[in-house]
């Protein structure tokens, strides 16, 4: 799992798969989820990371949890 944080946005992006983008869906004005044709999740955009990150709904939630940590970036329960 790799990811990219851009500190000017304040955005963070998860790669989750190599498979090229089809459409995405935001779950709130903070989290979206990219996907491929197929319906498999690609990858997870979050603004605002350093106010924290809400992981519900998130895909590979356990493993998003412990990325943002590894990197202190707070997670709301």
């Amino acid at each position: 799992m790799k990811m990219k944080y851009d500190r000017e946005a304040d955005a963070l992006y998860v790669y989750l798969s190599d498979k090229p983008y089809a459409y995405g869906r935001d779950l709130d004005n903070e989290r979206r989820i990219d996907y491929a044709a197929d319906g498999t999740p690609i990858g997870i955009e979050l603004l605002s990371v350093s106010k924290g990150v809400n992981p519900d709904d998130l895909p590979e939630q356990s493993e998003v949890i412990d990325l943002l940590e590894s990197q202190n970036i707070k997670i709301f329960a």
